[in-house]
């Protein structure tokens, strides 16, 4: 019998400690950011302004790993 694996409820556990298992949805973005709407989102991608993400077919999706780093130049661009 295998042990479950934890699950993360709360995409901000992202950025708190390690990273999930999964890509990131949109949606999970919205949740992290506390943004208004998955419009945000897509808004950034059009702009180029958010983190990198990846389409799978028609969805979105982006690396938890990849978040992060754009997390730390966020904020190391605002720290300057």
């Amino acid at each position: 019998m295998s042990t479950p694996q934890p699950q993360h409820d709360d995409p901000r556990d992202t950025l708190r400690g390690g990273l999930p298992d999964r890509f990131l949805t949109p949606e999970d973005l919205v949740v992290m950011f506390s943004l208004p709407s998955v419009e945000t989102v897509y808004a950034w991608r059009r702009k180029h302004i958010g983190p990198p993400g990846f389409r799978v077919g028609k969805h979105v999706r982006f690396d938890p790993a990849a978040v992060r780093d754009w997390v730390t130049l966020q904020t190391s661009a605002d720290a300057a």
